[in-house]
């Protein structure tokens, strides 16, 4: 972290402006003669005991609108380093895969509020997916699409697989996601009910 951003960050805290009402404090007492000769002492002594005795910041663990656009960017990187290095099946698998991440991604505030499946994108987009494209990538063509004896599928078959469980899994995070708005929608929908009446848009 830079110091400039540190100094930033320090001015702004709850240490600073505990430690600064303190420090007004002293010079208000110095203008009405009650500090003393000492004052400039007195002053820094409050900033320091204000400074001390403030609440740390609370620290914030959820993630920030402008992390999921980092790891959307990453997202957006990997798909445009498969065209053309891909089967169209791939291809379009992948896309699919990547459709189900961007809305979940587009939920910043729900994905932040849950650390495991925070966890699971990230290491999908950074991680598992390009782990298994870039194994894929580095076969040759027809040994990739040929089944070996004593293998149950080729290599072609492996990589679909392998995205169609990514997909699942992704598919189950978007679900939890979808399932906490449509409980939101009846909470709201049992509020209005409450405060104005019968609607006739019930979700049961």
């Amino acid at each position: 972290m830079a110091i400039s951003e540190r100094v930033l960050r320090y001015l702004g805290s709850t240490r600073n402006i505990a430690g600064s009402v303190l420090a007004l404090l002293g010079l208000l007492a110095h203008f009405l003669g009650l500090a003393g000769a000492l004052w400039p002492l007195v002053v820094a002594a409050l900033y320091g005991v204000g400074a001390l005795l403030a609440p740390p910041e609370r620290v914030r663990l959820t993630i920030s609108e402008v992390e999921t656009q980092g790891l959307r960017a990453d997202l957006d990187g990997l798909l445009r380093r498969i065209d053309g290095h891909f089967p169209d099946d791939v291809r379009a698998a992948v896309h699919a895969l990547a459709d189900v991440i961007g809305g979940v991604l587009a939920r910043a505030e729900q994905l932040a509020a849950s650390p495991d499946q925070l966890h699971v994108v990230s290491q999908t987009i950074r991680r598992y997916l390009p782990a298994s494209l870039e194994a894929y990538a580095n076969l040759p063509r027809r040994y990739a699409l040929t089944r070996r004896a004593g293998r149950e599928r080729s290599a072609h078959e492996e990589l679909l697989a392998q995205l169609a469980l990514l997909d699942a899994q992704m598919g189950k995070v978007a679900e939890a996601i979808h399932r906490g708005d449509e409980q939101a929608l009846r909470d709201q929908g049992r509020f209005l009910r409450d405060r104005f009446g019968g609607s006739d848009l019930d979700l049961g």
